[in-house]
Parts: C-alpha cells; structure tokens; sequence
C-alpha cells in the first residue's frame, strides 16, 4: 500500500524530531515480533528515557541526511526499527541487550550511532556495558564523599590520642602528689 507524499513528510518531520533530540540511536531488526512484545520493550525504553520507533528506511535515510547524521545505510535494510537514546544511550542500549537475549533469533541489534560514528552491533554490547548516568553519578558522590570520611576518621583518631595523652598525664601527676 502507498504512501501519500503528506504523510512521508509528516514521517521525516517525525525522524527529525526524535533525532533532534538524542545523544545516539540504535538500529534493530524486529522481524516476527508480536505487537504484545514490541508494546513491551517499547515501556522499557520509556522507563529509560528512550523512544523505540519503526522507521521506513528510505525516509529515516532523508532524515539523518537532512539532520546532519551518518547514514549507516548497510543498517537500514529489511524490517528497521530505531530506539533513541535521549541522553542515556547506555541504558537504552543496556534494555536492548536484554531484550535481545529474551528475544534470540526474532530480535536483533544491527549497530549503532554515537557521536557522529557508526557502530557495530559487538560495539553497541561495549556501549550497554558501560555504566548509566545514576551509576556515574553515584560514583562521583562516593569520591566525592570518601575525602571526608577519611579526614573525619584521622580527626577522631588525632582526637582519641590527645584525649590518651592528656589523661595518662593526669593520671600520672595525681600518681606523683600521692607519692610526695
């Protein structure tokens, strides 16, 4: 069935919107997924921050040169779907990964783009493997908290042994006035 040219720009006008606003994309095939299992994984990007769209790739293609993106066109071939990164492709890409191993021999990752590269689907893996902004962000707390817990400790330490200090002298010169 055709589609009308309103609704082919209406298409890469949506493209651009959902590119417009990511940091990256990953781009997957979704061949023999029920509407059930594509509703599911399409919660969990949400829940991530991602958008998971089905894109015709002639359009996408228009979109991503139209927006100044590498056109992965060994990517765009057969049944194409992209899930958006919106600014945590790790945790986007971490949810596919997941989903892929649910989903083995009906869903596949075909690669990615970050930062003006295109990916492979082994580096997408390397991408879900790297840690999520909550979990960056945790760390740098914890650097940022460890310092202080440690100048707290050696500040009680130095205190406990003035303390140790002042009371074996006292203890020493009460011992002293008795024996005089």
């Amino acid at each position: 069935m055709a589609i009308s040219r309103e609704r082919k720009e209406e298409l890469v006008a949506q493209y651009n919107q959902l590119l417009a606003g990511t940091d990256g994309f990953i781009v997957t095939e979704y061949r023999g997924l029920s509407v059930a299992k594509l509703n599911d994984l399409r919660a969990k990007l949400t829940e991530s921050t991602g958008v998971y769209s089905i894109t015709k790739n002639t359009l996408f293609t228009r979109a991503l040169s139209d927006s100044g993106w590498p056109v992965p066109e060994e990517l765009l071939v057969g049944p194409t779907a992209v899930a958006f990164g919106n600014g945590n492709l790790p945790k986007v890409a971490k949810v596919l990964q997941g989903f892929a191993k649910d989903n083995a021999g009906i869903f596949v990752i075909k690669g990615g783009v970050l930062a003006g590269n295109v990916f492979s689907p082994k580096e997408v893996e390397a991408i879900a493997n790297l840690p999520t902004m909550e979990e960056i962000r945790a760390q740098l707390a914890g650097l940022l908290v460890q310092p202080a817990s440690q100048l707290a400790g050696l500040l009680d330490a130095a205190t406990s042994q003035v303390v140790n200090v002042l009371q074996a002298y006292v203890q020493e010169n009460e011992g002293g006035e008795a024996a005089a």
